[in-house]
């Protein structure tokens, strides 16, 4: 690992590898041989104080891989503990990845600068730590998408192709993924400090999330458990943002839900078609654990093992401990409907205080009618505000019994839904799994045009170009009934 003294534009902290070195083992990138930039965020760049010319250049490359890395900088394998798929593992950890350090933000917060792909680690668990060229992509496209959403996400920098074979089915070309989040604390982490049975260890680390991510959290009678209230809030409105937009993440272990409420690791995720609580995209979720309607259901027995994790700094006393557990938690259902109802209405076109009597049947025949007829989600919410409503909306085409969608446009068009305010919050274009698909195969063979033109729909989800339709289309039913997505290791 080269330390660079040629760079002055880029600075990267070291707080938690300095804080934590229990949870943060000292370790470096693999060499890329032949490093090739496939997509830099320069947006993002800039609200980092990057400066965009250098990253391309190839000292600005070898970071991003990182091979180079700032003098003061310690480049960290993050451990974490981790229930996947309900199955406790003590120790898990970046197996593929390194924090390179905290990078200060525009908003003059700071942001983590973590590199995914980057090369074995004493995590690996038996992997090659690698990554190839489309799962990479995958997030790069997927995270942005959710930003220009306005949901909270982690944010791709950068994808860079590494040079060097990956095997997994076939051989692949390999590629590093630079990625930004305002930490990578996560459930996870608490569980592993707890598992440590180190209680200052877990104290350091509650107060360490409490001064990044919820600081109001310090002034409250109980700071720990308004820690706890906090991520439980995030969450909630989190995962109702998801399922609003119909998106599935599909790996939601305790490992993958952040302290910060960011959306994180986008490995096999979609966004859902044809409307289907049960709908599942992952290849290894065969049981259907992480389906898009139980989402809200599963992010609750993750808070409950947050919970587990934070007892001992909750009270001395372990009944009182649970007791307030078991309260703040239990603020989760009631924090999620609000999100997810408000969310609906929006989406509806109806005010905020309608009556949830009125509201709430309305949703419920809706839900059913879509499921029922095997309705794009996308489609349909973009559909029903393009025309403002009533039985001539362009919707109605995407039903089978028109009787009784036709009924339902006339209760709905009698509350005077407001179109343009749909228009604000349903997308017209989302990450389409068949065109993801085919933008990440053509980057692989090495052409980028296809790729760019999906990022230019996603990164303006509302603005309907004409010369994009194409984005807007559902996938052909031969595509949609058979799709799977995988994890990428």
């Amino acid at each position: 690992m080269d330390r660079v003294s040629t760079a002055p534009t880029v600075t990267l902290g070291d707080r938690f590898a300095r804080e934590f070195p229990e949870m943060a083992l000292a370790w470096q990138a693999e060499q890329a041989p032949a490093p090739r930039l496939l997509v830099l965020n320069d947006r993002l760049a800039a609200e980092l104080g990057l400066d965009v010319a250098w990253l391309r250049g190839a000292e600005g490359l070898r970071l991003l891989v990182g091979e180079h890395v700032p003098d003061g900088a310690t480049p960290v394998a993050q451990v974490y503990s981790g229930h996947q798929f309900g199955h406790y593992a003590p120790r898990l950890g970046d197996g593929r990845a390194l924090l390179l350090g905290e990078v200060t933000h525009a908003d003059g917060e700071p942001r983590d600068l973590h590199l995914k792909g980057s090369g074995r680690t004493p995590f690996s668990r038996g992997g090659d730590g690698l990554a190839a060229v489309g799962p990479m992509l995958r997030e790069h496209v997927v995270s942005e998408a959710m930003h220009a959403l306005g949901i909270p996400t982690t944010r791709s920098l950068a994808v860079v192709a590494t040079g060097r074979p990956v095997r997994r089915e076939t051989v692949l070309p390999g590629a590093v993924l630079a990625r930004v989040a305002r930490s990578h604390l996560r459930v996870g982490s608490f569980q592993y400090a707890r598992a440590t049975d180190d209680v200052d260890l877990l104290r350091r680390l509650a107060d360490h999330a409490i001064a990044r991510h919820h600081p109001h959290a310090a002034r409250a009678e109980r700071p720990y458990l308004a820690l706890f209230e906090a991520v439980v809030a995030a969450q909630a409105a989190l995962v109702a943002r998801w399922m609003l937009v119909g998106f599935v993440h599909g790996v939601m272990n305790t490992d993958n839900m952040t302290i910060s409420g960011e959306t994180i690791d986008y490995g096999p995720c979609a966004f859902m078609e044809a409307f289907d609580p049960a709908t599942v995209y992952s290849s290894i979720d065969h049981g259907g654990r992480y389906a898009y309607g139980n989402q809200p259901r599963v992010a609750e027995w993750n808070l409950a093992r947050l919970a587990e994790a934070l007892l001992p700094l909750f009270a001395d006393d372990e009944e009182q401990a649970i007791a307030l557990a078991v309260e703040a938690l239990g603020t989760f259902r009631g924090r999620y409907d609000d999100s997810w109802s408000a969310g609906m209405r929006a989406k509806l076109g109806l005010p905020d205080d309608l009556d949830h009597a009125v509201s709430g049947p309305l949703v419920e025949e809706l839900l059913t009618l879509l499921q029922d007829n095997r309705v794009d989600h996308t489609s349909f919410y973009h559909r029903l505000g393009a025309a403002g409503g009533g039985t001539g909306s362009p919707a109605r085409e995407l039903f089978l019994d028109l009787a009784a969608i036709d009924g339902w446009l006339t209760r709905w068009q009698a509350l005077e839904p407001d179109a343009a305010a749909m228009g604000r919050v349903n997308p017209v274009y989302i990450p389409r799994n068949h065109l993801v698909e085919e933008a990440l195969d053509a980057a692989t063979e090495g052409d980028p045009r296809p790729l760019e033109r999906l990022l230019d729909a996603v990164s303006a989800p509302y603005d309907e170009r004409p010369e994009l339709d194409r984005y807007a289309e559902p996938a052909p039913d031969a595509f949609g009934a058979a799709y799977q997505t995988y994890c990428g290791t």
